[in-house]
Parts: C-alpha cells; structure tokens; sequence
C-alpha cells in the first residue's frame, strides 16, 4: 500500500496489488474502510478489495457470478469480475506539494482469456481535500465485453450513530436512517441521473465518530446512471457500501435480453468518474 494524501482531505492508502484500489481511508487516526467486518463470499481476491474503503467491479460482470456465454465447461464471470488483483503499474507520483496526483496502468486478463487496459488517475485537492478517480477502460482483445463498473465504497458501520442519514435526489423523500432494510442488513438500487446534471451526489453523514463530519460522494451518471447501496450487520460483517453502477440490480441475462447490457468493443473505451469529500 502506498500512502496518498494532500494538504486537506483524507489520507488514503493505494492498493499496487490489485489495480490501485484504496485500502485504508483516515480522517486523523479514524480508518473508515471495514477491514475484516466483512461478509466471506469465497473468493479471496474480493475478501481482500471488501478490507478496503473502495474497490471496482467490472469490467467484465459485476455483483455475483454467472455463467459466461457460451463457454462449453460451465465456467462463471468471477464475483464482481475480474478488476480485482491485478497489479497497477504507477506512470506518475507527485504528493509533494499542496495537492495530490497519481496516474497509472493496469493491464488486465478477463474471465474470457480477452485483455482490457485500465488508465487510473486519482488526484486530491489540497484546496478543498475532494479526492477525484477518473478511469478509462480500453478493450484490447479481440472479442467485445459487457459495458460493465461498480465502485463500492465500504465503510465501517460501527462509526455510525443514530444521527447518521443517508441524503440524495435520487433517494425516496430525499433520504433516511442509515439502517435502511431489515434487521441485519438490506439492499437497494435507484437510478441516479438527474435532468440537466451530469454528476450525482450522496451524502452519509454526520459522523460523530471523525468529528461530525459528513461524506460526499459524486458520480459521472452518463457512464454510472445507478445507485447502489448495501449494508450487512449479520455477524462479523459490520459494513455499508456506497455503490454507484453502470446498471439496475438485474441479472445479466436480464439485462441482456432487454438490450440494456451494452458492449465495448475491441479499440473502444469507456470512461468513468467519482469524486469524494469530507465535509
């Protein structure tokens, strides 16, 4: 892991091993990533990227796995694809100064045997502490894959009181209690985009726990038009996910049969975009 941070905002740590996702995300000695409160779904590459405060889906499948088409033995896309443990190679570092950037590489293996290529670039404001990831993903293979992307940003639910809400357009009546769903846990996915906007904003928050401060997260919504947001309180896990996604929680043969998968091609690219803050 590689310590990131600027003169403002939070001090995060780059994962090198696995395409440059965050490991730990502090506010002073407060790490809000959920290390191992975490559900065990039985894949140790996502074991490892869920410890983190934020990991990405794609760009092959998101959520569980499913079958790959047409493959004759039966083989699954791998839980949330296959972006997970593939090392980053860092073109640029410069965190000397009052602001923060990073650019990197990560060539990619997809569950098909195609390739891709990632270009990450994170960035932190040293003005007003906002961290920026700007991603592009490029097919380099032969064969087309499903235009898919999640980020999850995790964090550990027991930093939460009573007091934490979870606000945004997008949500029923604006927002609600952090301890949405059921007993233990519960899932929802909305659409995001808002007319005449092309970046969508949630907020969770205050969080007395790193001095009463509230998240923001924005999102490009031409490429991530869903909201996705989990949380699980079933025992160890004690996590919530702000989830912003390429598609609605359907299946991909769902999705595909109604012509709301899409493809990139082999030369294509697509682009995505989140922003995050502490205010």
């Amino acid at each position: 892991m590689k310590a990131f941070s600027a003169a403002n905002g939070p001090r995060i740590f780059l994962d090198e091993s696995s395409v440059l996702d965050i490991g730990g995300c502090f506010i002073g000695d407060v790490d809000l990533a959920p290390g191992r409160a975490i559900p065990d779904d039985g894949d140790p590459r996502i074991d490892h990227s869920l410890e983190g405060f934020l990991f990405t889906c794609g760009p092959d499948h998101i959520r569980h796995p499913e079958a790959i088409e047409g493959a004759a033995d039966g083989r699954k896309y791998p839980l949330h694809g296959s972006f997970s443990s593939h090392p980053a190679e860092i073109l640029f570092w410069d965190a000397q100064g009052p602001d923060a950037e990073c650019r990197a590489r990560v060539p990619l293996t997809i569950a098909t045997g195609e390739t891709a290529v990632l270009e990450r670039h994170w960035r932190i404001d040293g003005a007003t502490g906002e961290v920026s990831l700007s991603d592009k993903v490029t097919n380099t293979g032969t064969k087309p894959f499903a235009r898919v992307h999640m980020y999850h940003m995790n964090i550990g639910a027991w930093l939460f009181d009573d007091q934490v809400r979870l606000t945004g357009r997008m949500l029923d009546k604006g927002g609600f209690p952090w301890t949405f769903g059921g007993e233990t846990g519960g899932i929802f996915c909305v659409p995001a985009i808002v007319e005449g906007e092309q970046w969508a904003e949630i907020a969770l928050g205050p969080i007395a726990a790193i001095g009463g401060l509230t998240l923001k997260v924005k999102f490009r919504t031409d490429t991530l038009p869903h909201l996705q947001v989990w949380r699980n309180q079933k025992a160890p896990a004690h996590v919530l996910g702000i989830e912003p996604v390429s598609h609605r929680l359907a299946s991909r043969q769902e999705l595909e049969a109604n012509g709301e998968l899409g493809w990139v091609k082999p030369g294509e690219s697509v682009e995505y975009g989140l922003r995050f803050c502490f205010v």
